[in-house]
C-alpha cells in the first residue's frame, strides 16, 4: 500500500502529566509550537473548552499544522438516566470535529478503577457489564455518526474494553455502518494481542490508526510485579517512541488493506526519552523514515 500523507502526532507529552491533562490555551499553544518545530504537520485535535474553534484553527494554521482526528472518551457503564447526556456530549464533540473539517474521531472508554489497579489483565470481567457497555458505545457512536463524523473505536488498556475477547465482542455486536475500528497498536500489544492479526481481521472497518510502541520486557515486568497503570507508564516505561520498542510496524502496515487512506496518529503517552522535545523529535524522525517509502 502507498502510505498517505495523513500522519499526525498526539501532543500527550506536552499536555499530560501524573496529575492529569492540562488543556489550557497556554499549554495547547506550547504543544502546537513544539510539535511543529519537531517537524510534524498535523496534530490530534483537542480544542480547549474556553478556546473558540476558529481561534484553535488559526493557531494551527499559524504554525503550518492541520487538525487530525481527536478523541471522544466516556464512561459507558452508566445507568439509563445518564444516557441522554452521553449522547449529547458525543454529538457536541463530533460537531467540533466536523467544524475542523474532520470526518473521523477516535471513540474510547474511560479507565476503570479495577483495571487501573491491574492493567492488561481483564480485571473484574462481568459479561452483563460488557453487554451494557456495548449498548452505551452504540448510542454514542450513533450520536457521533449523526453529525457526519465516523467514530473509530479505540481499545485502551485499563478500560472496560481491554482484552481481545471484549474488543471482538464489541466490534461484532455493533454494526460497521455505525462504528469503525481505530486500533491502537500499543494498547493492543500491551494487552497481549497481536496488533497485525486483529487489524487484518477487521481491516475493512479500520478508519484511523494510533501508532504506539511498547517495550515487551516492561509489559511483562508490569504483570510480574503487579504494577498499576500509573507505575506501568511512568516508572516501568511500558511506552516508548515508535521504532524503539518491540512492535512490528511493517506487519501492521501490511495488515491494512491496500485501499486504506485514513489517518495515522503517532502517540507516546509518556516520553521514554528524557524530554518531551526529544521524544517528539524522535517520533518525527521515525515518521520521516517510515512514511517516505511506499509499501507494496
Amino acid at each position: 500500500m502507498a502510505i498517505s500523507s495523513k500522519v499526525a502526532v498526539n501532543p500527550l507529552p506536552w499536555v499530560l502529566g501524573p496529575d492529569g491533562f492540562d488543556l489550557s490555551p497556554a499549554t495547547v499553544r506550547a504543544a502546537v509550537a513544539g510539535i511543529a518545530e519537531a517537524g510534524f504537520s498535523a496534530i490530534h485535535a483537542d480544542v480547549p473548552e474556553n478556546m473558540p474553534v476558529p481561534e484553535y484553527r488559526a493557531l494551527l494554521e499559524d504554525h503550518g499544522v492541520r487538525p487530525a482526528p481527536g478523541y471522544f472518551g466516556a464512561y459507558f457503564d452508566i445507568p439509563p438516566d445518564e444516557v441522554l447526556a452521553l449522547a449529547d456530549a458525543a454529538k457536541r464533540h463530533a460537531a467540533v470535529q466536523a467544524e475542523l473539517g474532520l470526518s473521523e474521531v477516535f471513540l474510547a472508554s474511560h479507565l476503570d478503577p479495577a483495571r487501573i489497579t491491574s492493567p492488561a489483565s481483564g480485571a473484574d470481567f462481568d459479561p452483563a457489564r460488557l453487554e451494557l457497555v456495548i449498548d452505551r458505545i452504540r448510542i454514542a457512536a450513533e450520536a457521533i455518526t449523526s453529525q457526519g463524523v465516523t467514530p473509530c473505536f479505540h481499545p485502551h488498556v485499563g478500560s472496560l474494553i481491554e482484552t481481545e475477547y471484549e474488543i471482538r465482542t464489541m466490534l461484532d455486536s455493533v454494526g460497521a455502518a455505525v462504528l469503525s475500528f481505530g486500533p491502537d497498536t500499543g494498547h493492543l500489544f500491551w494487552a497481549g494481542i497481536d496488533p497485525a492479526r486483529i487489524i487484518a481481521d477487521y481491516a475493512g472497518r479500520v478508519g484511523a490508526v494510533h501508532l504506539k510502541d511498547v517495550h515487551r520486557k516492561a509489559a511483562v515486568r508490569v504483570r510480574e510485579v503487579k504494577a498499576n497503570y500509573a507505575d506501568a507508564t511512568y516508572r516501568e516505561h511500558v511506552w516508548t517512541e515508535p521504532g524503539r520498542g518491540d512492535i512490528d510496524f511493517d506487519a501492521i502496515f501490511t495488515a491494512l488493506p491496500s485501499s486504506y487512506d485514513g489517518w495515522f496518529v503517532v502517540e507516546v503517552d509518556v516520553p521514554d526519552l528524557p524530554t518531551r522535545e526529544q521524544s517528539t523529535a524522535a517520533s518525527a524522525r521515525w515518521v520521516a523514515a517510515q512514511f517516505r517509502r511506499e509499501r507494496a
